[in-house]
């Protein structure tokens, strides 16, 4: 079975922008992990997320920024044999992205970043937005580092 781990740019940015949502890693405020769903954007090299403006992931970012987020596609099952067990496997795709969560406080940022969330899930990014609504929400972005991706199975 075909197992790659370096992987080109370009299957990075099509593994992240195939997936549906994130997972993000962090560790919580008494030092335990804590891994959450999120949607997001993806656009030009970065990597944006939004939330509510409290809660107990911005208490655990404020006291370390520092986070994994994963990324996977293609999950589809390869037999070998079906009597024997060990002869399934999973195909798939993934990255994971090594980095810090950033606020965007700016006003018109944060609607730019939300309109590259809407479009993402959406297809439109030509949005209006209430200003309650982008004042009450936090919007970042993920700094990233280091990056790894893997493809099994294709």
């Amino acid at each position: 079975m075909k197992s790659r781990s370096n992987i080109t740019q370009e299957e990075i940015d099509q593994i992240i922008n195939g997936s549906i949502a994130c997972h993000i890693g962090l560790i919580d405020k008494d030092g335990l992990p804590y891994v959450i769903p999120f949607n997001f954007a993806y656009k030009e090299g970065r990597l944006f997320i939004h939330s509510a403006p409290e809660g107990k992931k911005i208490e655990a970012w404020k006291k370390n920024p520092k986070v994994c987020v994963a990324f996977s596609t293609d999950y589809k099952m390869r037999i070998q044999s079906e009597k024997i067990a060990c002869s399934y496997s999973m195909r798939y795709r993934s990255v994971l992205i090594h980095g810090e969560v950033v606020d965007i406080p700016g006003y018109d940022e944060k609607i730019d970043i939300l309109n590259f969330v809407m479009e993402k899930y959406s297809g439109n990014s030509d949005f209006t937005y209430s200003r309650p609504a982008v004042e009450n929400v936090k919007v970042m972005e993920i700094k990233i580092g280091r990056v790894e991706g893997r493809i099994y199975g294709y």
